[in-house]
Parts: C-alpha cells; structure tokens; sequence
C-alpha cells in the first residue's frame, strides 16, 4: 500500500510538473522562457491598460518598465524551470527502483503519456501559430 501510494504522488506530481513545465513553454519542444507571459496574460502591458484603465501616457511611462523587467523574469522562470525539471527527474530514477515490475510498467506508461500528451499539445500550439 504503501509503494503504491508513493507511485501515485509521485506520479501525480511528476504530472503537474511536467504540464506546468510545458504551459510555460518548458515541455518538449517548448516555446522558450517567453511563453509563460504570454501564455498567462498575453501582452503585460495590454493586460495592465485593461486591468488599471492606464491612459495613454500611463502606458508610455509603463512599457519601458514592463519591457525591462521582461528578461529578466523569463531568466528567473527559465532556471526555476531547469532546476525543477532536474528535481523531477532525480525523483523519479530515485523512485522507479522501489517499485514492484507491475508499479514499474505502469510508472514508465504513465510518464510516456504524459510526454505524448505535451508534444501533442506542442503541435496543436506550433499548428495554431501558422
């Protein structure tokens, strides 16, 4: 019972890491360390315009801001991403041998498929792109 319920966190964790890795373009054949803004929020400018109701010369004292802060937390978000992806990977080959065969085939289809799950979404997004 107890294996078992270590397989399933694990694997549940494992999970939402992996598709929080690729919603912000850090799954297999991510997006690169733009995505997540992007991806949550669109434009941050566009977004603060409409959230704060900025007017025009709001917005031009706010996209310099915005456009320096930009890298600079797609570079926090990118090693965030590599540290917690090593993180994954390290606790799945340290959790893998402590399963039974059957935990293990299941443990390896269940990872298989939620990497088949990210390239798919990967193509759908790059289809959308075109």
């Amino acid at each position: 019972m107890n294996r078992t319920l270590i397989a399933l966190t694990i694997g549940s964790t494992l999970t939402l890491g992996t598709f929080a890795l690729h919603a912000q373009g850090h799954g297999p054949g991510g997006h690169g360390p733009g995505a997540m803004m992007h991806h949550e929020w669109g434009n941050p400018l566009e977004h603060l315009t409409k959230e704060l109701d900025l007017n025009a010369d709001q917005q031009a004292q706010v996209a310099p801001i915005v456009a320096q802060a930009k890298p600079q937390i797609m570079a926090i978000h990118q090693e965030a991403m590599q540290k917690t992806r090593a993180v994954m990977e390290t606790a799945g080959a340290q959790i893998r041998p402590l399963l039974n065969p059957q935990q293990q085939q299941k443990f390896d289809a269940m990872k298989k498929a939620h990497e088949d799950m990210l390239q798919a979404m990967h193509e759908m997004h790059e289809a959308k792109q075109q």
